[in-house]
């Protein structure tokens, strides 16, 4: 029986080295979420104005004005 309760010891003694190491693993990590939504927000950002730069262009928005006008005068 006592060697029941040594192996149960040591497998606590185990997950709690675990557990100790995984917070602080954690608490190392704790700024990082912010920084990632911030490099993330700045990135969609660049994105939208690169994508608005090209479709306000001339030869985009001209091709989206011939696309919806033959939409328009399509006959059904």
């Amino acid at each position: 029986m006592a060697g029941t309760a040594v192996m149960a010891g040591k497998a606590a003694a185990v997950v709690c080295g675990w557990w100790a190491r995984r917070k602080a693993a954690a608490r190392r990590d704790a700024g990082m979420t912010t920084s990632e939504y911030a490099v993330g927000t700045i990135a969609a950002a660049a994105f939208a104005a690169v994508l608005y730069k090209i479709v306000t262009s001339g030869a985009v928005s001209g091709a989206l004005e011939s696309v919806i006008g033959k939409a328009l005068d399509a006959s059904f």
